[in-house]
C-alpha cells in the first residue's frame, strides 16, 4: 500500500510533525486521550473513503485513543509501535521514536476486527503458557515482538493473533524462536 492511499491517526502535533517529515500521507490528530465528536466524525467520514491507520502512543491514553475509536468506528487498522523504540528523556511515546520504527509498525498492520474463521482458542494459548501461568506475561512479550503485536494482555493478545489469523504453530515457532 503507497503511504498517500490511507490516512494516519495519531495523538498529537509533535507526533504528526515527527511524521510528515518522511510520510506522505494525510494525518488526523485526536489531541489527546478525549477525542473530540468532531474527530470522531471527521475520522469516520474518512474511513469511508480510505483506509485509516491508528498509531498511538503505547501507554495507557493511547490504549485509550484506540478503544474510543474502535466503539465508533469500523474496518480501522492499527499499527503498534514497541514502548523500548519509544522513550526518550523519560517520556513515551511516538514522537519520541524513529523513522524507522514507526515505518516498521507500519509494516505490520494489524485490522480491528477479527476475521470470521479463527484459527486459534483460549485452550491453545493456556497449552502454550501465554496465558494463565506465572511466566505468560514474559512469554507474551516475547512474542509480541516477534510478531509486532505490541504490548498486551492475554485477552488482547488473543484478539490480535485472531485479527492476524496467527495459527497455534505460528506461536510455537515464535516460542522457539
Amino acid at each position: 500500500m503507497e503511504y498517500r492511499d490511507f490516512c494516519l491517526v495519531v495523538e498529537g502535533k509533535t507526533d504528526k510533525d515527527l511524521i510528515s517529515g518522511f510520510l506522505n500521507c494525510d494525518i488526523i490528530t485526536t489531541n489527546g486521550s478525549e477525542v473530540s465528536e468532531d474527530t470522531i466524525r471527521h475520522i469516520a467520514a474518512v474511513s469511508k473513503i480510505k483506509p485509516v491507520i491508528v498509531l498511538t502512543d503505547p501507554d495507557s491514553p493511547g490504549k485509550r485513543i484506540r478503544d474510543v475509536l474502535n466503539q465508533k468506528i469500523p474496518n480501522l487498522i492499527h499499527a503498534y509501535m514497541n514502548k523500548r523504540d519509544c522513550i526518550k528523556k523519560n517520556k513515551v511515546g511516538v514522537a519520541e521514536s524513529n523513522m524507522n520504527s514507526i515505518l516498521e509498525a507500519l509494516e505490520h498492520l494489524i485490522p480491528a476486527e477479527s476475521p470470521k474463521n479463527i484459527s486459534i482458542s483460549h485452550a491453545d494459548l493456556l497449552e502454550l503458557g501465554l496465558i494463565g501461568g506465572v511466566n505468560s506475561a514474559e512469554l507474551r512479550e516475547k512474542v509480541e515482538k516477534i510478531l509486532h503485536l505490541g504490548h498486551t494482555n492475554g485477552k488482547s493478545f488473543y484478539k490480535r493473533c485472531c485479527s492476524l489469523g496467527i495459527t497455534k504453530e505460528r506461536l510455537v515457532e515464535a516460542i522457539n524462536g
